[in-house]
């Protein structure tokens, strides 16, 4: 029996590449085939501006234009373009009626869920959440609804939010990607060794994974 390949990913809630490039690592996964070694992909924290607050004022479109420095033709541009990308990976994104907010307590959900055996269900639940349902993800209440539909302990997730129980496992992880140099998401990295940025096509995805899979079998 061959280890397990083990893919660790850096990402945000609030990033809607992730989303893509999670969709196509899983498009690659299931090229695979049924002989492929055990694949465990686990998700760290990522947070591309955590000075937002857990409420903003506006919406997602001047929160771009003011966070990018662009203008509302612009935002509109990336946004028709990103929903289009994002629809050709089976995503179904509203970007219209995303609440912006600070994703620090989701990531924080992710490690509860983790510890719990549902990181990835957790991680899924939450994007789809913020990009197709435009649901708040930065509330204490919302967030344990959220884990609660995946099949978590409603009272426990809120229990460690509230103590900020996970809190230092999402500084380690941000702390990670500063020594790995990670400067933008997504980032995955593969059997430890191997680094993909941003959210490439399926394909390249797969022939990273077919090198560590021959490895493994030759190690095996």
């Amino acid at each position: 029996m061959t280890t397990p390949i083990k893919i660790d990913v850096w990402s945000d809630i609030a990033c809607p590449w992730c989303y893509i490039g999670k969709r196509r690592l899983e498009t690659a996964l299931g090229a695979l085939g049924p002989d492929a070694p055990e694949v465990q992909v686990q998700y760290h924290s990522y947070e591309l501006d955590p000075t937002a607050p857990a409420e903003y004022p506006g919406n997602h479109a001047e929160y771009l234009a003011k966070h990018l420095g662009a203008s509302a033709q612009q935002v509109a541009q990336m946004d028709a373009q990103i929903t289009s990308l994002a629809a050709a990976e089976g995503l179904d994104y509203h970007l219209d009626n995303i609440q912006v907010t600070n994703t620090g307590k989701a990531h924080e959900l992710i490690h509860f869920a983790e510890s719990q055996g549902k990181g990835p269900e957790m991680k899924e639940r939450l994007l789809r959440a913020y990009f197709s349902q435009g649901r708040h993800v930065g509330r204490i209440e919302d967030l344990a609804d959220m884990a609660a539909e995946i099949g978590l302990d409603r009272a426990a997730a809120v229990q460690a939010l509230e103590s900020g129980a996970f809190a230092k496992a999402v500084s380690d992880d941000k702390e990670q990607a500063q020594a790995y140099g990670i400067r933008g998401v997504p980032f995955f990295v593969i059997d430890g060794k191997y680094a993909v940025s941003g959210a490439q096509e399926a394909d390249t995805f797969l022939q990273a994974l077919r090198k560590v899979e021959a490895e493994h079998k030759a190690g095996a």
